[in-house]
């Protein structure tokens, strides 16, 4: 469901790799969650959601960092995008996945699906910039 395709490599292997590792962590998290022989997920979820969102913080420093020592000329609006897209994701009630396992699902769901689609729109109009 959640994988890295052709289209989404920018040929810049580090950047290509950290690409790929979150979509794989955006995949380890929906299975998790749709995982049915697993009763109490809770501590999985907020493990592999936690991994998921310091991963892309690391990334967005390398990607911060090579688009410097390119002198991308863009640079402050990239970053501006990456603080914007950090601010949203701490709207998420994370505390929620933990205290109501009711309504895990339906924020893990929804969390995952701004992640995919933040990160898919991200690589295909602003990363793929940098790499003309």
């Amino acid at each position: 469901m959640y994988e890295m395709k052709p289209e989404y490599y920018t040929g810049i292997a580090t950047i290509d790799q950290e690409h790929k590792r979150l979509f794989e962590l955006a995949q380890e998290t929906h299975d998790l969650l749709n995982d049915n022989l697993l009763h109490d997920k809770t501590q999985s979820l907020t493990s592999l959601i936690s991994e998921l969102i310091d991963y892309t913080k690391t990334h967005f420093a390398h990607e911060e960092a090579y688009l410097d020592s390119i002198q991308y000329a863009h640079i402050p609006a990239h970053v501006a995008l990456h603080r914007k897209f950090e601010e949203s994701l701490m709207e998420f009630d994370f505390d929620a996945i933990e205290e109501d396992p009711d309504s895990q699902d339906e924020i893990v769901e929804k969390l995952l699906d701004f992640l995919v689609t933040w990160l898919i729109t991200h690589i295909m109009k602003v990363d793929m910039l940098y790499t003309k």
